[in-house]
This record gives C-alpha cells, sequence and structure tokens, in this order.
C-alpha cells in the first residue's frame, strides 16, 4: 500500500479555501444578448462582479462572422464589399492610350523637377 501525500480520499487536490460555487458553473453570471444584421442572437456570459463598463459593446457573431452589437433594434450594418469584377471589367475600366501618354509625361516631368534636372527625351 503507498502512503505518502496530503490529500484525503475524495477531496479535490488544490481546491483550497474557495469552493466550487466561486468559480466556474456555479458562479453569479450576468447573460448579456448581441444581436448581428442578420438578426441572429448570440449570448454571452460574464462574471456578475465584473463592471458594466468592461463588457463590449460589440462582438463578432460566431453565427455568421459579422458584427454584434447589444441594440436589437439597430444591430451594426454589414459590410459593403465590392462585387467581383471580372477581367472583362479591369480591361473596360483601363485608361485610353492618350490618358497614359499623358499621365507618364506629367510623372517624368515630376521625376525630372525633384532631381532638378530637366533632361530631353
Amino acid at each position: 500500500m503507498a502512503t505518502g501525500g496530503s490529500a484525503i480520499r475524495g477531496s479535490r487536490v488544490g481546491s483550497g479555501p474557495m469552493g466550487e460555487q466561486d468559480r466556474g458553473y456555479h458562479a453569479e453570471r450576468v447573460a448579456v444578448s448581441y444581436w448581428d444584421a442578420l438578426g441572429n442572437e448570440t449570448v454571452r456570459y460574464f462574471a456578475a462582479n465584473v463592471p458594466a463598463e468592461e463588457i463590449p459593446e460589440t462582438i463578432d457573431s460566431p453565427s455568421s462572422g459579422l458584427p454584434a452589437g447589444r441594440d436589437k433594434a439597430n444591430p451594426p450594418q454589414m459590410a459593403k464589399n465590392e462585387p467581383y469584377k471580372t477581367h472583362l471589367a479591369y480591361v473596360k475600366e483601363r485608361r485610353t492610350d492618350e490618358e497614359a501618354a499623358q499621365l507618364l509625361e506629367e510623372a517624368l516631368q515630376q521625376l525630372r523637377a525633384r532631381r532638378g534636372t530637366s533632361a530631353a527625351s
């Protein structure tokens, strides 16, 4: 039979003077609801002794990945992403050859002005 240690059979090692009611699922908690732009509700639990100013106003909703706020009537808006553009759409946005030549000439003039040289091209 092995002996040693000071743990009494059936006791929790390291539990100390603080009981289960002071931590874990038995601690007093406050439920805070957050809503995202799609109407999903997320409930987060905070310890009852946490000051109200330390509870965040917005979080990221785990169900949608969108920002969620505490105001159900006015949740944070969804991010506005640009729609996907095809290669053809980018080609249509390209400048004409005349505009490209003008931009190149303006850029060369600015470089020459910075260098202080006026080399002719």
